[in-house]
């Protein structure tokens, strides 16, 4: 899900959507809060290493986790925006529990008149939601039918509970499910699916399109919170395939590999395709001068699979302008960037660079932290602000330049997280869009030379990020006000790791750990803990200090210079730490004669301490004390940085 943030943790960008109000909102600086004991207080962790989950971070020597594999089968009324479909599912019981119930998430009775979801959207402000579109929203369910034989099942808004008639067994137990559906497509579907009109026809950006099982874990069983329309999603992983009929005069692209090029597309595109495969620049597979020449009547069916996935979305329209453009993967294996977006998008500041973006990501994504898994890259422009899904993504047809690569990036940046490490998203939020914001920032400073970086000033930010009236990090988003989410789940958890990277653990030992974790979790499902555990058994450093106060409560960062003294052998400096949050300490000393020297405290000065004294051994006047100097430190008053005070 994108909030647009095309510079490196843009924390404006967050807050201008989320409707903050700095001059109403901005808070004093609090007294002194600050409590050592508190801060490094031993047992931050709800429990040991357990069978499943390791204490080291990693998962356990008995971790296991179900699956779920799809035959999707559906059909497009272009006229009715009506979607019809079966989906035969395949869901495997790796757990050492029989389950006499299965759980699956039925996505699209968000949209239904009397859905907990409408029910809670705001009269205006809102992204979630159908906007107000009056229609018969929602699944209309046909058949549901277990091992072939009708089987009994419940609907609860967003949730159908299936009764089993036996029990499926534990350690591998097979369960075999097939629903006949069908549902008529919002227009704005809460920002995540939709249909756009274009001169040239609709575009149909589907997702959320068919039944999906719930996930079944060690931490929860069944995870059953139902979808409001603001939390995204928890989903098992598998293989999926998808035959899609539509109009036969569409083009259709879609999560994974298309199975079936010579049944759908012409010889001289397909031979287009090909030189695509094989080219560093975009080529045009459907260009403009081609749109509306075919006029065939009739469907034409699309065939798609994706593997080691954990959804599938797919986009269908006339209007398509398609190009593609080779990705180069670390192994040497390669993969494909494409685009596909209507006339009014094209142009060389606009949607003509979509693929250049999408292969830049993808390729700087792969080196630095896993290899991206899937065949294609799809980048589809439609009516969302930006969605994303395994090997295919959403963003807004009017993007441009630098919003065009913020959006492309972010949504790609999604395929590590949750994509690749599943976490679930529904409670943690932070845990996908907060380390997405993160990478974001690495891989737009590394983009076209800085074509679209520019650096944030961190330590100026404090007020706004520390700011009383929003929640916790940790807290879901179904959990805080809409405007905090912005913030929440991008932006301060993003700032986070930039400070554990920049001012703790340092760059080399922060990417090993993370890039560890991202290993370990690869198409698994991590827990705040996991990842916690982790970075700190990797880097050997205890962070329990900064996931308290950063993630877990609303601690605040205030440190000072308190005093001053010349002494005969040299200056005597004390430091002291006001805000619940301690933070290492950087202390530039700046003499007469022009001259400076750098002090760095680290974190434990403030394990036993709330003020610290240090002496500069030298002869020289001090006419200036900062902390902090290259402002990497979110501090709520920055004015007692300093001395002598300004």
């Amino acid at each position: 899900m994108n909030l647009t943030f095309p510079t490196k943790i843009s924390l404006f960008a967050a807050l201008a959507f989320t409707g903050f109000v700095f001059a109403q909102d901005v808070p004093k600086p609090a007294a002194p809060k600050y409590n050592y004991t508190e801060a490094f207080k031993p047992f931050f962790y709800p429990q040991t290493g357990t069978e499943t989950r390791s204490a080291s971070g990693q998962p356990g020597h008995k971790y296991w986790q179900n699956s779920a594999d799809y035959q999707l089968n559906v059909s497009l009324d272009e006229t009715k925006n009506e979607i019809t479909g079966s989906a035969d599912i395949t869901y495997t019981n790796n757990s050492p529990d029989q389950l006499g119930f299965l759980w699956l998430q039925l996505d699209q009775n968000l949209f239904a008149k009397d859905s907990r979801g409408n029910a809670v959207v705001p009269l205006s402000g809102s992204r979630n939601g159908a906007h107000g579109e009056t229609f018969d929203g929602g699944y209309k369910i046909k058949s549901v039918k277990y091992d072939g034989k009708d089987v009994k099942y419940t609907i609860t808004d967003t949730r159908m509970q299936i009764d089993l008639p036996k029990a499926l067994k534990a350690n591998g137990g097979v369960a075999k499910l097939k629903i006949e559906y069908s549902f008529l497509s919002p227009k704005y579907g809460s920002d995540r699916m939709g249909v756009e009109e274009t001169k040239n026809g609709k575009i149909f950006t589907i997702a959320q399109w068919y039944p999906r099982m719930y996930v079944y874990d060690d931490i929860m069983g069944w995870n059953t919170l139902p979808y409001l329309g603001a939390s995204e999603f928890y989903l098992e992983y598998g293989t999926l395939s998808a035959n899609i009929t539509v109009p036969a005069n569409h083009y259709v692209v879609a999560s994974g590999e298309l199975l079936n090029e010579r049944e759908v597309y012409s010889k001289d595109e397909i031979n287009r395709w090909n030189e695509a495969k094989n080219s560093e620049k975009a080529v045009m597979i459907h260009p403009e001068s081609e749109i509306g020449k075919n006029t065939k009547s009739g469907t034409k069916t699309w065939k798609f699979k994706i593997e080691k996935a954990r959804d599938f979305a797919w986009a269908s329209s006339a209007a398509f302008i398609i190009d593609a453009a080779r990705i180069n993967l670390p192994s040497g294996k390669k993969s494909l960037a494409i685009s596909a977006y209507p006339v009014e998008s094209a142009g060389d500041k606009a949607w003509g660079r979509s693929t250049e973006y999408t292969k830049a990501a993808i390729e700087h994504y792969s080196q630095k932290w896993f290899e991206y898994p899937y065949p294609a890259a799809t980048n589809v422009a439609g009516n969302e602000g930006g969605m994303e899904y395994p090997g295919i993504v959403f963003c807004h047809m009017n993007s441009k330049g630098e919003a065009l690569w913020g959006v492309t990036d972010h949504e790609f940046g999604h395929t590590w997280f949750p994509m690749i490490v599943g976490s679930n998203e529904r409670l943690f939020a932070w845990m996908d869009e907060g380390f997405n914001t993160f990478i974001n920032g690495l891989s737009t400073e590394a983009f076209n030379k800085g074509e679209y970086y520019r650096k944030q000033d961190i330590g100026k930010m404090g007020p706004f990020v520390l700011n009383d009236n929003f929640e916790q990090v940790m807290v879901g988003p179904d959990n805080m006000k809409e405007r905090s989410i912005g913030v929440l789940a991008y932006f301060k958890p993003g700032m986070g790791l930039d400070i554990l990277r920049e001012s703790v653990l340092g760059p080399e030992r922060f990417d090993k750990a993370f890039r560890t974790y991202v290993d370990r979790w690869a198409f698994k499902h991590p827990t705040p803990w996991d990842f916690f555990h982790t970075m700190e058994n990797v880097s050997g450093e205890e962070l329990n200090w900064f996931w308290r106060g950063w993630f877990i409560n609303k601690w605040k960062v205030d440190q000072a210079v308190k005093s001053v003294k010349p002494m005969t052998s040299g200056t005597q400096i004390t430091v002291e730490n006001i805000g619940q949050l301690p933070m290492p300490t950087t202390v530039l000393v700046t003499f007469k004669d022009g001259t400076s020297q750098t002090v760095k405290l680290p974190v434990e000065v403030w394990k036993r301490n709330t003020e610290w004294t240090f002496q500069v051994d030298s002869a020289k006047e001090v006419t200036q004390v900062k902390l902090d100097p290259a402002s990497r430190i979110p501090d709520i008053n920055v004015k007692n940085n300093i001395w002598p005070a300004n």
